[in-house]
């Protein structure tokens, strides 16, 4: 199954990738009848600092919505519209683009079909290790080429993929400005989108200021609509609860929230849009010489859990056991855990892998006990780590020695992609809108290589995902789900909970794509 593999060492992003990335997907609406404020100030509320804004980046992805078009959009209903072009077509080794004749860089510049070409190509070199490009485009390599006369944009793929459309259309596009300077793309935008940086400072805000005359927006949205906001000011709220104090006295008006605090803005006036997660998305570490890297072991820790519980737990009160990596919504979603999870006799099969408990009560196999490093973050999410202590008691009981660490995000991302101390992670994630987005963390090179973190190795996983990638888009369906289906029964990865954040305005009025990402030229800013 050939494919490129980004390198991940370096990436902060990768675990947001892994465990937070909000993939692209149908946007939904919010309301209110209040009337519009024209050329006002919208603030919202970012959860972590951006250190740098470049959108092939490990950080400036996230944020390169507003100040990045892409090829296509995608509408509330899943459909693909226009975005920088107006038409296009696809196979599953060959996608060619049409691009609208107006469209303008921010520093005036005309868009060709050969900045495009160039965009396509930069971003995916491997060379340039751009975790935040790779998480977009086509996981196999493929070649970008121009005409500028017909103002197209084709790419060949040199294996197949079902997607192309879905990945290729969404990279947001560097403009030539920022290519010939890579390095002035952290504190500035060189883009094609609604939205131009005008204000950086490391912690934040970061201040944005709207471009007149944009009119290439998601099926054609333009700036120049009524009560979309001439400012947006981005403040960094690390915590839930502060993000949530701020939208009740007007520090803020947007806002995503997670958790129990989502029940104080409940009766307030905000709009609300709710977004689909799964909470508690592990790993497991089957590194050589890592003791998970047994699938029998495996198993029986994955068989000794309490679904329900946990699930109870991960969501803060009653909740739903996750049928899939993925959240409702994405691309060929399914329920698939309960009918693949293991579900034998913990300690019957623990004892069948070798596993004795001594006198004292600890499972050993020739000689050396089961110790386990388990680690999660409450960047990731408040619920988190009382999830993981459930899942550490659980296994204590058994025999195993548990070691429960509560890390900061960079420490976690270290453990995940450079040192490899954990044998198990736990964190949370609306997944990706497609199947292919999971491919690099379920296979393939382990870091510095590649993004598998985990080092998982499922044959019948890469072998149902090679018969997957040669079927076009949603027709392939049925063996990504029989693929995902493998990584259950192998005990490889486990979702703990379907979940909901939820992405609240304060007079403020948009749209979010899966995930919940904001789509900036559909905020209204209301009296």
């Amino acid at each position: 199954m050939p494919r490129r593999t980004p390198s991940a060492a370096r990436s902060l992003t990768a675990a947001a990738l892994a465990l937070t990335v909000a993939g692209c997907g149908g946007a939904a609406p919010s309301s209110t009848s209040t009337p519009l404020v024209e050329h006002g100030t919208v603030r919202i509320a970012a959860s972590s600092e951006t250190p740098s804004f470049d959108p092939y980046s490990t950080f400036g992805a996230g944020q390169a919505r507003f100040s990045y078009d892409s090829l296509v959009n995608l509408a509330p209903d899943g459909t693909v519209v226009s975005g920088l072009a107006s038409s296009w077509q696809a196979s599953t080794t060959t996608a060619t683009f049409t691009l609208r004749p107006d469209v303008t860089c921010s520093d005036g510049t005309p868009l060709t079909a050969s900045a495009v070409a160039r965009a396509l190509t930069y971003a995916s070199d491997p060379a340039k290790q751009l975790a935040g490009a790779q998480t977009v485009l086509p996981n196999v390599p493929f070649t970008a080429s121009a005409d500028d006369r017909a103002g197209t944009v084709s790419a060949t793929t040199t294996a197949p993929f079902p997607f192309l459309t879905r990945s290729l259309g969404l990279l947001p596009i560097v403009c030539p400005a920022g290519l010939d300077d890579p390095s002035s793309l952290g504190r500035t935008t060189r883009g094609t989108g609604p939205y131009v940086l005008t204000r950086y400072s490391p912690g934040g805000p970061y201040e944005f200021t709207v471009r007149e005359g944009y009119s290439w927006g998601p099926a054609g949205a333009t700036t120049a609509a009524p009560g979309l906001p001439a400012r947006i000011v981005l403040s960094v709220v690390p915590q839930a609860a502060t993000a949530a104090n701020l939208l009740l006295t007007g520090g803020i008006d947007i806002a995503s929230v997670n958790g129990p605090d989502r029940a104080r803005l409940t009766g307030h006036g905000l709009t609300a849009e709710d977004v689909a997660t799964v909470v508690g998305l592990t790993f497991f570490n089957q590194r050589p010489g890592r003791p998970l890297a047994d699938p029998a072991l495996r198993r029986a820790l994955v068989a000794a859990l309490d679904r329900q519980g946990l699930a109870n737990v991960a969501v803060g009160g009653t909740g739903h056991p996750a049928g899939d990596f993925g959240a409702e919504g994405a691309v060929c979603h399914a329920d698939l855990a309960a009918a693949n999870l293991p579900t034998q006799d913990a300690a019957e099969a623990l004892r069948a892998a070798g596993w004795a408990r001594g006198p004292d009560g600890r499972l050993t196999r020739d000689g050396r006990p089961l110790r386990l490093r388990l680690i999660t973050s409450p960047d990731l999410g408040p619920t988190l780590p009382p999830a993981a202590e459930l899942m550490a008691r659980t296994w204590t009981a058994l025999g195993a020695d548990v070691k429960l660490v509560t890390e900061s995000l960079p420490a976690l991302v270290n453990a995940m992609y450079r040192t490899g101390d954990f044998d198990v992670v736990v964190g949370t994630t609306p997944g990706f809108a497609l199947p292919v987005g999971f491919i690099p963390f379920f296979s393939g090179p382990t870091p510095a290589q590649g993004l598998n973190f985990a080092g998982i190795t499922d044959p019948e996983y890469d072998a149902l995902v090679a018969q997957a990638l040669r079927e076009q888009d949603t027709e392939g369906c049925g063996t990504w789900n029989r693929a995902a289906a493998a990584l259950f029964r192998a005990a490889d990865a486990l979702p703990i909970a379907d979940g909901r954040s939820t992405v609240y305005g304060r007079s403020t009025t948009f749209t979010t794509t899966f995930g919940g990402q904001l789509v900036p030229t559909s905020i209204r800013l209301h009296r």
